[in-house]
C-alpha cells in the first residue's frame, strides 16, 4: 500500500512538472492555427482552425531559405564534429604520447570560456578573411567542439586495450583499428554527439546573428526574430515558424532519445 502511494505521488509530481513545460508548446501550436483576428483571444483552442498562417509563412517570407540554411549548417557541422572529434578522442584515449593529459585538460578548459567572450575574435577573423555573410563564417566555430572530444574520449576509454592489441597483431594499421574496430563499438556515443550537435546548431542564434548581414543568409532563429518589428510582433508568423522549427527537433529527440541517453551514460561511467 505504501509503495503504491509513493508511486502515485511520484506520478503526480511528474505531471505537475510536465504541465508548465508542455503548455507553452501547446499554446504555440494552437495559436499558429488561429486566424489573425483571434491571436489575442482568451480562448486557447481556435474557433476556426486554419493553415493560412503556414501558407503565408512559406509563400510570402524567406522561411524556406532560412530552413535550408539551418539544415545545411547543421548537417555539415555534424559531419565535421563526428570525424574530427572522434579522431581526437581516440588519439587521447588510446595512443600514448608525451603531454597527453595536459592536452586533454587544455581542451576541457575551453568549456569554461563563455561563448560571448569568443564572439569578438571570431568576428575579427571572419572580417579579416572575408567570411562575413557566408556559410563558412557561420560554420567554422562549430566544426570541432571540446564537448565532443570529451564525449568521444570517454567512450573510447571504455574499450579494452586487448581488443586493439589483437587487431595490431592481425596487421591492422592504427587508422584501421580506429575505423574498423573502435568506431563501430561506440555508435551510441556517436549518435548522441550527432543529435546534440545538430540541435545546438539548429537553435544557435547569437553567432549567426552577428556574422550574417543579408536575409538570404539568416538561419531559422535569426530569421524568425525578424517577425518581431517596431510596428509590433507578427504573432501569427512567429508561432507558425516556431512550430515548424521545433517539430523536426522534437521528432528527432523522440526517435533517438535512447541513443542520446545511452551515449551520455556510457561516457559518464568511465
Amino acid at each position: 500500500m505504501r509503495a503504491r502511494a509513493v508511486t502515485v505521488f511520484s506520478y503526480a509530481v511528474l505531471i505537475l512538472g510536465v504541465v508548465p513545460m508542455v503548455f507553452p508548446f501547446v499554446w504555440m501550436v494552437l495559436t499558429s492555427l488561429k486566424p489573425f483576428r483571434e491571436i489575442f483571444s482568451l480562448s486557447l483552442v481556435p474557433s476556426e482552425p486554419t493553415l493560412a498562417n503556414y501558407v503565408l509563412l512559406f509563400s510570402r517570407t524567406m522561411f524556406p531559405r532560412w530552413f535550408f540554411n539551418s539544415l545545411l549548417v547543421g548537417g555539415i557541422t555534424v559531419a565535421s564534429v563526428l570525424v574530427f572529434d572522434s579522431l581526437v578522442g581516440y588519439t587521447l584515449a588510446k595512443l600514448p604520447f608525451p603531454g597527453k593529459r595536459i592536452v586533454f585538460v587544455l581542451i576541457l578548459s575551453t568549456l569554461f570560456v563563455p561563448t560571448e567572450m569568443l564572439v569578438l575574435p571570431w568576428y575579427q577573423m571572419s572580417a579579416q578573411y572575408g567570411w562575413l555573410d557566408t556559410y563558412w563564417g557561420i560554420l567554422f566555430p562549430g566544426l570541432m567542439t571540446a564537448f565532443g572530444v570529451f564525449l568521444m574520449r570517454q567512450a573510447f576509454s571504455t574499450l579494452p586495450d586487448e581488443l586493439l592489441d589483437a587487431g595490431r597483431i592481425d596487421g591492422l594499421s592504427e587508422f584501421g583499428l580506429f575505423w574498423r574496430v573502435a568506431l563501430p563499438l561506440v555508435k551510441p556515443s556517436l549518435s548522441a554527439l550527432a543529435i546534440l550537435t545538430f540541435i545546438g546548431n539548429w537553435n544557435a542564434y547569437l553567432w549567426p546573428l552577428i556574422v550574417t548581414e543579408s536575409q538570404a543568409m539568416y538561419t531559422l532563429p535569426v530569421g524568425i526574430s525578424l517577425f518581431s518589428g517596431e510596428v509590433g510582433a507578427q504573432w501569427n508568423l512567429i508561432t507558425a515558424a516556431s512550430t515548424v522549427a521545433v517539430v523536426p527537433m522534437l521528432i528527432v529527440f523522440i526517435i533517438f532519445q535512447r541513443q542520446i541517453l545511452e551515449g551520455v551514460v556510457r561516457a559518464g561511467l568511465k
